[in-house]
């Protein structure tokens, strides 16, 4: 495991996480977040995807605050 905390899996990949967002995201928009899955439930949006280290996730949490969009929830998913 790194400092950070993350570790570096095979082919790169950290770890999963998943954010659920306020509202329905359109698919236009989800775009600005070509490496998550999009996943629309009931008043929310899941995204779900592999987050390589500290600063992407940082970086996603920035563009989801640039694009407006409300995170209710983030969580890291099993292994």
């Amino acid at each position: 495991m790194r400092e950070d905390g993350f570790q570096r899996r095979e082919g790169g990949v950290g770890m999963r996480y998943e954010f659920r967002v306020t509202g329905l995201v359109s698919p236009a928009l989800a775009e600005a977040f070509p490496e998550l899955e999009r996943e629309p439930v009931p008043q929310q949006t899941l995204f779900r995807g592999a987050v390589t280290d500290e600063a992407h996730l940082f970086g996603l949490l920035t563009r989801f605050q640039d694009l407006g969009l409300s995170i209710e929830e983030m969580r890291r998913l099993p292994e």
